[in-house]
């Protein structure tokens, strides 16, 4: 079972940046479409970026131009830079694994994701 664990979350400022990253406990690059979720406080849980097991990424509106998922097969790590935060990105953070993964950006539906990490928190103050 894959385990996946995030961190790099913290507090910033309004325009200011950070990296997330997400470890996982195996090699999931080749077989795995990985994606990065966020869920704000009394709101849906949505993803916002997905890269395929072939390295394509796919964004949520409200992350294009702003967000970059990119992932480390040496490392087992999923990365997403975040530039430009503003207080409407304050949420927890998850990434997330599956072989079967997939994701509507129109609907915002997605399945498959099988392994899911704790999640870390971004806090954007103005």
């Amino acid at each position: 079972q894959v385990q996946l664990v995030e961190s790099g979350g913290g507090s910033v400022q309004s325009g200011g940046s950070l990296r997330l990253s997400c470890e996982a406990s195996e090699y999931t690059h080749t077989r795995y479409n990985m994606g990065w979720f966020r869920q704000a406080p009394g709101k849906e849980r949505e993803e916002i970026a997905a890269i395929t097991n072939y390295g394509n990424p796919t964004y949520a509106d409200s992350a294009k131009g702003r967000f970059t998922i990119s992932r480390d097969s040496a490392k087992f790590t999923l990365y997403l830079q975040m530039n430009n935060l503003s207080p409407d990105d304050t949420a927890m953070y998850y990434c997330a694994a599956g072989v079967a993964a997939n994701w509507n950006t129109r609907t915002g539906v997605y399945y498959g994701y099988n392994y899911w990490g704790q999640g870390t928190q971004v806090t954007v103050s103005s």
